[in-house]
């Protein structure tokens, strides 16, 4: 990796289904010597392979089992399996309860189940979950989503750069519990709907966890991503960006000497 910086890339944004330009929810998170595919929403593997070869991902972490968060896998199976790659399998994948069987189901076409863990050795998610790969430190939380077995993520580096991403969730204490004073905090704004948030509702979560800067993300269509951002904004008093495809963001934060105060590292790049 050309930077040993703690980063995330937005491969897709949209919501709930791919647009010419933007896949659906996908991020690579890079850091710690490891490359970390974050959710594999509807067209995310054509995106990852921009900055990164499938064979060379270390790992894969899914919020949940919506289709536009974890499609991709599927293809993505086929990859690991049949294309050649000079790889080591399985590759590691952290996902919800039951993300095997679902898998498997949708592979198998027969009788028999079909052997999804020859691409993927798959570990579940529970509230509290701690993983480490590589110089990364991973540690998951169940969050409100309608019923649906969800999770939010935090990452950290050894240098304690953080980042959070919110998956799918409403407002919720677990959230903000795992983002408090994070780096970096991506959180979703699909809407003012059950099992997710508005974007002022994550403007208001990221400044109740003292977050660093805010990303507002997986946007619904019936708000511009600059209308996500100002509503966002006018609840959180720090920095707020949109996860425009194809932009980066570090989680870097330069602490001044006043105690309670935070400057945040540069800007988003392509």
């Amino acid at each position: 990796m050309g930077s040993a910086s703690l980063r995330i890339t937005v491969l897709g944004s949209a919501t709930p289904f791919p647009r010419p330009g933007n896949a659906c929810s996908g991020y690579l998170v890079e850091g710690g010597g490891v490359r970390l595919w974050v959710d594999a929403g509807t067209g995310t593997l054509a995106e990852l392979q921009r900055y990164v070869p499938l064979g060379d991902v270390d790992a894969v972490w899914i919020s949940h089992l919506h289709a536009d968060h974890s499609a991709d896998l599927l293809t993505a199976s086929y990859g690991l399996l049949y294309a050649g790659l000079d790889l080591r399998l399985p590759v590691p994948l952290l996902g919800p309860p039951g993300i095997a069987d679902r898998l498997a189901a949708f592979l198998t076409n027969g009788p028999d189940r079909s052997p999804v863990e020859k691409a993927f050795d798959v570990e579940e998610l529970h509230d509290g979950h701690l993983a480490r790969v590589g110089g990364l430190t991973l540690r998951s939380r169940a969050v409100e989503h309608g019923g649906l077995p969800a999770f939010a993520l935090r990452v950290e580096d050894e240098e304690g750069a953080s980042l959070v991403y919110s998956g799918d969730c409403e407002p919720c204490d677990p959230l903000v519990e795992l983002a408090l004073e994070c780096d970096l905090f991506v959180c979703e704004a699909d809407g003012p709907v059950p099992g997710h948030h508005s974007a002022a509702q994550a403007g208001r979560s990221a400044a109740e966890a003292r977050a660093g800067r805010l990303v507002v993300t997986h946007v619904g269509p019936g708000t511009s991503p600059a209308d996500a951002v100002a509503q966002a904004a006018a609840e959180f008093p720090g920095d707020v960006v949109h996860a425009g495809p194809g932009l980066r963001f570090e989680a870097v934060t330069r602490r001044s000497r006043t105690p309670g105060r935070t400057t945040t590292s540069p800007a988003s790049s392509r």
